[in-house]
């Protein structure tokens, strides 16, 4: 009976522990699969500690807000991780690969505005600036800050916040007025953590400050947590976050162009800072133009964009007429606008070509060759020069640094004997053209020149192959040159402007006063290349807003047209 009973129980244990095995079996499989199943339907396990990117894409309105707030038990797919990921790359101009990458990581720890980067979860931005949608009905607003910050004099404060808000009345006909109480349009607090607008501040880094458009008040408000500094490389420099933070507050949203004020990241104190031709279309856009104008069509004075305000008197040039062709045309930093032909170069008027000229190059510009083959002003007020295999770089007119250099040294993945360069004020970055193709040079980028380049000039509808020079003009408008006629592109259509006579025009009567020469259409329209072979993703990755109206007027200079 023990014997029977022992194997009664044996046999009980060993099917006990098979029952066992199959109940851990079964449960190590359903987890597995639940484990599956999430990793599918969730990108974020797939990611390490991706909870903080997260927040940050909710918080500035790349993923729904749900995500910030645990109880909701939102459930994100892959593809809407990726898609957020790639949507603030391409926004931060970053390469859009989906992936949180080192480069993306770093970006996100930069201290920034607290205001979103997207309009909302699920919509779509504009490129370039953006505008809320509001704007003062007034043009002559009042402000008061009724907190200071903690560790700054209040004069010092009153100076600089009234120095940010003259960045923005520089270029509109806004005036603002500081009050000490009672009601005004902007009220300015400094404040630490919760603050009454449930969108707390977190310290130092991080947010540095928000501000509410103008459909919602106006208000600015800054984390008094953060060390502001005045004129210093030190701390956080309050003007220029302050003259951000008032574009909202008149009703622009973050603009994706790095160089814009609007741009959400703080990248430090620049002591030379001066507003983005982005910027300026943007407020303009919502405010119009400055309506006290000099000679010429240019702003009132300001302080950070020097320019020529006095009318100088023009003179036909005999040689320059008979030959209007050119080798390149440049914006200065002054405001000028150069021709080069040659060894020698003439300063454009209003009206054609400045009395007392031609120049020699090597005596205005000293060290630098003639028969130069384009140039450009970037936004550093720096002009750059090309010739063959060489670059030059002036500030001013005075070479800056040991020049030349190869261009394969300092513009990496660009070609040596180029057509044309311009800066295009669609993005802010360069581009150089040579022969049928073209180049888009982005410094902040690494590498500088996407792989998916050259690209074909054909993708500039209208614009011939082989042109002699190129440039982006103080009116809003591209400009296309080749054997003594031009082109006018329009950047809102992406196209060659419409209009009466239609282009092309002669360079010698529109643009060197030449009289004698043919005011109408000259030569035709018709493209030199066989083919075209643009993609629809050529054209998209050329094109900045095409949807917005420019926001220079067309009577903008009359002889341009």
């Amino acid at each position: 009976m023990n014997i029977i009973s022992s194997t009664r129980e044996s046999i009980t244990s060993r099917s006990m522990a098979d029952i066992s095995l199959r109940s851990t079996l079964r449960i190590l499989w359903t987890l597995l699969a639940a484990l599956v199943f999430l990793s599918r339907s969730s990108a974020a396990p797939a990611f390490g500690g991706t909870d903080k990117a997260m927040m940050y894409l909710a918080q500035y309105g790349y993923l729904s807000p749900s995500v910030r707030n645990p109880s909701s038990g939102h459930i994100m797919d892959e593809s809407s991780w990726r898609r957020a990921i790639s949507e603030f790359q391409s926004f931060a101009g970053l390469n859009s690969t989906g992936e949180l990458d080192e480069d993306t990581v770093k970006l996100m720890s930069l201290p920034r505005c607290g205001v979103k980067d997207k309009v909302g979860f699920g919509e779509s931005r504009a490129k370039r600036y953006a505008l809320q949608g509001s704007r003062w009905r007034v043009k002559n607003l009042t402000y008061k800050i009724s907190k200071y910050p903690s560790r700054l004099n209040r004069d010092a404060v009153d100076a600089e916040l009234a120095k940010a808000f003259s960045v923005w009345s520089d270029y509109t006909d806004l005036t603002f007025t500081q009050k000490r109480s009672g009601q005004v349009h902007i009220e300015v607090r400094f404040e630490k953590g919760e603050h009454g607008d449930r969108d707390p501040f977190d310290g130092p880094g991080g947010t540095l400050a928000h501000a509410y458009f103008p459909v919602y008040g106006g208000d600015a408000h800054f984390d008094d947590a953060e060390m502001w500094s005045i004129n210093s490389h030190r701390g956080t420099n309050l003007f220029q976050v302050a003259a951000h933070e008032f574009g909202h507050s008149l009703g622009l949203y973050h603009s994706d162009v790095k160089s814009a004020l609007m741009a959400p990241f703080y990248r430090g104190y620049n002591p030379a800072f001066q507003l983005d031709q982005d910027d300026v279309q943007g407020i303009q856009a919502l405010y119009g133009h400055k309506t006290q104008l000099d000679i010429g069509g240019a702003v009132a004075p300001s302080p950070t964009v020097p320019r020529v305000t006095t009318q100088q008197p023009s003179s036909e040039d005999p040689g320059l007429c008979s030959d209007p062709n050119i080798d390149t045309i440049f914006n200065s930093a002054d405001g000028g606008t150069f021709i080069f032909k040659g060894e020698n170069y003439w300063r454009l008027t209003e009206n054609g070509v400045a009395a007392g000229y031609p120049r020699q190059i090597s005596r205005a510009w000293p060290g630098l060759p003639g028969n130069i083959d384009a140039a450009f002003t970037y936004k550093n007020g720096k002009t750059y020069f090309f010739k063959g295999s060489k670059y030059w770089r002036y500030k001013g007119q005075k070479m800056d640094g040991e020049y030349p250099k190869e261009i394969s040294e300092g513009f990496t993945g660009i070609p040596d004997n180029i057509d044309a360069a311009l800066v295009w004020s669609g993005n802010g970055k360069i581009y150089f053209y040579k022969g049928s193709k073209f180049w888009r040079f982005d410094p902040a980028q690494r590498p500088p020149v996407k792989s998916t380049y050259p690209k074909p000039l054909s993708n500039w509808e209208g614009i011939p192959d082989n042109i002699d020079a190129a440039l982006q003009y103080t009116n809003g408008y591209t400009y296309f040159f080749k054997g003594g006629s031009y082109w006018r592109f329009n950047d809102r259509t992406f196209s060659v402007d419409t209009d009466n006579p239609a282009f092309p025009r002669s360079t010698a009567y529109w643009w060197l006063g030449c009289s004698s020469a043919p005011r109408g259409t000259v030569g035709g329209n018709a493209r030199i290349t066989a083919h075209d072979d643009r993609s629809d993703d050529d054209v998209g990755d050329i094109i900045f807003d095409s949807g917005l109206k420019s926001s220079a007027p067309r009577s903008f200079f009359w002889f341009r047209k």
